[in-house]
């Protein structure tokens, strides 16, 4: 399980609508959004995924003196990647209970869910594995709830020659 807090600033929040091509002004505007049924500035939908960066153990976030994968053509310092081990993104669901605004600070909590199986097309088998994340706000209420899930598949067995 682990357990970090987000800070959340209005630049975070402008410049992450900008990366994901959003210009509402809802984002960025205080004059604007004050004016809209938000009542001010907001963050986008998927914000929260931001939130990665504040996670002292998120694997692909560098750390000072430490090897890191790197983002260039060749990787700057460790020869494989950290992340998944194999998994792949499969899902992502949000559940919003009010909306994260600037000024929050948000205590984000990630604790395993479920995991089932299922067979792949060609015989092997996939294994789900699901997390849960929470953010809750200074008060302790529930902001948002994230669900992702993650899968992993392995090889079927191989069948011997008849």
């Amino acid at each position: 399980m682990g357990q970090f807090t987000f800070p959340v600033e209005a630049g975070q929040i402008l410049l992450f609508a900008r990366s994901v091509g959003d210009p509402n002004p809802v984002y960025h505007d205080a004059q604007r959004a004050s004016e809209s049924e938000a009542a001010g500035i907001i963050a986008p939908p998927t914000f929260v995924q931001s939130s990665a960066q504040y996670d002292p153990d998120y694997p692909l976030r560098p750390h000072a003196g430490e090897p890191w994968f790197g983002s260039g053509r060749e990787p700057t310092g460790v020869t494989e990647p950290v992340s998944g081990g194999g998994r792949l993104h499969a899902e992502q669901h949000f559940e919003y209970f009010r909306q994260v605004r600037p000024g929050d600070v948000l205590e984000v909590t990630t604790i395993p869910g479920g995991t089932w199986e299922k067979t792949g097309r060609r015989g092997g088998r996939l294994v789900f594995e699901e997390q849960v994340t929470e953010y809750r706000d200074a008060a302790g209420e529930l902001v948002v709830r994230a669900r992702g899930v993650s899968v992993r598949p392995e090889k079927p067995v191989e069948q011997g020659a008849n």
